[in-house]
């Protein structure tokens, strides 16, 4: 079944998927405006506040120039039909017009909503980081998808997946058996639904001045265009 925008199954799955996933690897060896408010230095009652941290926090490092103006924040699900459609018809074109000449950098992060695969390949992906290769990983990770919750992730196709882009596979291995990236990934399912995401891709564009426009599903390359130009202008 495909969900479009992929749906979010509930809060508690992604506590509940952290601990189960790993024991797979023990035998391997133009939107609404969003108001940024500075990071609350003690604990507030209610809804938790938007700051910049939780765009920016727990996830990929930057794919880009570090100090490019505009700053793109995916929220994805490697199982995610649309996340794979924005990767197939759209990243690049924003990779080669935008991030490759330094007017945009990205950063990936993970809203684990449709089953314990999706964990185990976000896993995959922060483990394959500690060797500097999040976004290889990231890219072969969505080349091969094959649809959701039909075992394209499993734990042995994540293990084939890390030695087809040449990582040390007993570093890699020891990092998922170990969950070693678990509370990121639980940082940042969280950091989604601070934002009450519902949904997968989502995206945020953060603007020179810190504005941050939102893009809700695979959008096609010219709805980022329109945004990019915009906020580029001033």
């Amino acid at each position: 079944m495909i969900h479009g925008p992929s749906i979010a199954i509930g809060a508690g799955i992604s506590a509940v998927v952290i601990i189960i996933v790993f024991f797979g690897f023990q035998g391997i060896s133009n939107e609404p405006e969003l108001v940024l408010e500075p990071t609350p230095t003690i604990q507030q009652a209610g809804p938790p506040k938007v700051t910049i941290e939780t765009f920016v926090d727990n996830g990929s490092p930057v794919l880009g120039d570090p100090n490019a103006p505009i700053t793109l924040v995916e929220f994805g699900d490697y199982q995610c039909h649309f996340c794979n459609v924005f990767f197939h018809t759209t990243e690049d074109n924003i990779l080669k017009n935008y991030v490759e000449t330094g007017k945009v950098k990205m950063i990936f992060k993970d809203y684990n909503i449709i089953g314990p695969d999706s964990v185990n390949a976000s896993h995959g992906a922060h483990c394959a980081d500690d060797q500097g290769m999040f976004w290889e990983y990231h890219d072969i990770l969505y080349t091969n998808w094959t649809g959701e919750n039909n075992g394209w992730a499993s734990s042995e196709n994540l293990l084939r997946f890390a030695q087809e882009i040449g990582l040390d596979i007993d570093q890699w291995s020891e990092c998922m058996t170990n969950g070693n990236h678990s509370q990121k990934i639980l940082a940042s399912n969280e950091d989604a639904r601070s934002l009450e995401l519902t949904g997968t891709p989502a995206f945020f564009v953060i603007g020179p001045d810190g504005k941050v426009t939102s893009v809700f599903g695979a959008k096609p390359y010219e709805s980022f265009v329109i945004i990019f130009d915009s906020e580029l202008e001033k």
